[in-house]
């Protein structure tokens, strides 16, 4: 995710990190070749191109962009659906652990235990969500918050995340059985991993139902052929500066483009993806201080404004 102040004018024209145009500078370089090529054959032989009347590149432009503009919404309410979902875990697991340290006695025997195993198993789902989310390994993360008892079990599932949850749920049954927690608050308890189970089934769905690729192909196959007619369609009216013409139609088509494959897979490590490490890692150091620990980790900071 690109963190940085809102840069002016001036700045507007020299940003490249976060841009996408590194992305799609192939495209403009070859749109602006073809409109320089176009160009130079209308000046040095000016029969060659008639004058074309250029209402059909306008109708096709507006037709161009309610695609562009459809799958760029469409591709943002899924990175904004996956960012609420993540600011939904992050509230459950304060939430829980807060409750795990008001709920069960400290005093009573085992009390202590259970707390620690429940907010650090809490701290071990946060990171396994965001390592399959990624497609990562996660054991670096998670491996030190876990007992040894657990780690073959757990090394052996083929959902990590929800194999933690269930061992949570296994832990909160426990507590139950010993009386550390009543009905009625141990209810409470498990509707918060219930919540966290909700907000991994629906980054899942997120991650593994994309848009129809009916639409990719639509909006590519359109945005090239109008490149390509464009400077053929200008060139009679705007001879030397076609080329630029067409650099700036490309940087705007194929930039929106580019742009909405980025939002379309929220959870990757592109530039305009989330920052599940830093939120993730926020998570870490707020439910070690609510254990009372002190040797925290520091928070992930942007690294030339971007932030993972």
């Amino acid at each position: 995710m690109i963190v940085r102040n809102k840069p002016n004018a001036f700045q507007l024209f020299f940003i490249i990190r976060g841009s996408i145009v590194s992305l799609i500078f192939p495209q403009i370089a070859f749109m602006t070749t073809l409109g320089a090529m176009v160009a130079a054959a209308q000046y040095y032989y000016p029969a060659i191109f008639p004058s074309f009347t250029l209402a059909p590149l306008a109708l096709l432009g507006i037709a161009l962009s309610l695609f562009l503009g459809f799958r760029n919404n469409a591709c943002y309410d899924r990175w904004w659906e996956a960012r609420k979902q993540w600011g939904q875990l992050i509230v459950d697991s304060r939430s829980l652990s807060r409750q795990v340290i008001s709920y069960i006695d400290g005093q009573a025997q085992g009390g202590e235990v259970v707390q620690r195993r429940m907010i650090y198993l809490t701290i071990a789902f946060n990171h396994a969500l965001r390592h399959q989310l990624r497609r990562s390994d996660p054991w670096g993360d998670i491996e030190k918050y876990l007992e040894p008892e657990d780690m073959e079990p757990l090394r052996q599932s083929k959902n990590l995340p929800d194999a933690l949850l269930c061992l949570m749920g296994k832990k909160l049954g426990t507590c139950g059985h010993k009386k550390l927690l009543s009905d009625f608050l141990m209810q409470s308890l498990d509707d918060h991993i219930t919540s966290m189970a909700s907000v991994q089934a629906a980054c899942e769905r997120i991650q593994s139902t994309p848009l129809p690729f009916a639409y990719m192909l639509l909006v590519q196959r359109t945005a090239y052929l109008y490149c390509l007619i464009l400077p053929f369609g200008i060139v009679a009216s705007q001879g030397v500066v076609t080329p630029l013409f067409c650099a700036i139609v490309a940087y705007t088509f194929f930039g929106l483009d580019a742009l909405s494959e980025e939002l379309e897979e929220p959870f990757g490590l592109s530039a305009n993806d989330l920052a599940l490490s830093a939120m993730s890692r926020t998570i870490e150091i707020n439910l070690l201080e609510i254990l009372g620990e002190t040797d925290l980790p520091d928070p992930i900071q942007p690294v030339k404004h971007r932030l993972e």
